[in-house]
């Protein structure tokens, strides 16, 4: 498939998984997709799904906390010289645990993958999309972006730093003709994670009681799409029989 422009996903573990979902979804329609994660053997699992497919990958392991690290991604996205079209924060961790039970070390890890990252992400990010004066930027949230709620105080404090960081970029740079959006997740996505942590409960939600990972890349997709007389900066996603 010839590629027309290039996208970006941060976060690919499994290959059920959203980071995964997006990935193929952004090749699906034509774009030379970038995936980052930790996991070399994850990612190119996922890279050998989309390119059987017929799509162009391209994965990369690497730690997006670390500074250096996330400006050699982007050195070899720049050296491709191609118009990149949409790109996704998706990395998320959550260690739950009560408060006073809560190390540093467990505060500042969440942080720093679910908010430093996402920080050092866009500013290598936006200052491309700045030039070409156009482009679509999703950071994935959850339900703790809004609320707080124990055991997850740490996570919740993180995501809604993460949440505050799309704000600020969306007032910042939506006039510039880049679109920002935050999405939050509440309810939990039907991938390899919730199965083989908790699958008691992903059968007791029954059919259509979690977020199918193909219908949340749609969402994404069609948000893209949108014309910029009417964007959409922040939505929920939930299944129809979540109770919120």
């Amino acid at each position: 498939m010839m590629s027309s422009g290039s996208a970006i996903v941060a976060g690919v573990g499994p290959e059920q998984g959203l980071g995964a979902a997006l990935a193929r979804c952004f090749a699906k329609n034509g774009l030379h997709v970038f995936i980052f994660g930790r996991s070399e053997d994850r990612l190119h699992r996922v890279a050998s799904t989309i390119q059987r497919s017929g799509g162009a990958v391209t994965p990369i392991a690497a730690d997006v906390t670390i500074e250096n690290s996330v400006q050699s991604l982007f050195d070899q996205i720049r050296a491709r010289c191609d118009r990149i079209h949409v790109a996704a924060y998706n990395v998320d961790s959550n260690i739950p645990a009560p408060f006073l039970e809560t190390s540093t070390e467990t505060f500042t890890n969440l942080w720093q993958q679910n908010c430093l990252g996402a920080f050092l992400f866009a500013k290598q990010l936006m200052s491309i999309m700045q030039a070409q004066k156009q482009g679509t930027v999703f950071f994935t949230g959850a339900t703790a972006s809004l609320r707080a709620r124990p055991p997850f105080t740490a996570f919740a404090t993180a995501k809604a730093g993460l949440r505050a960081l799309a704000q600020g970029l969306a007032r910042e740079f939506s006039p510039q003709g880049i679109h920002v959006v935050h999405t939050i997740i509440d309810g939990v996505i039907d991938g390899d994670r919730a199965r083989q942590q908790f699958p008691e409960f992903v059968q007791a939600k029954g059919v259509d009681g979690l977020l199918e990972l193909d219908a949340i890349a749609q969402t994404y997709w069609a948000i893209h799409q949108q014309p910029r007389s009417a964007w959409t900066h922040e939505l929920d996603l939930r299944p129809y029989k979540e109770i919120f």
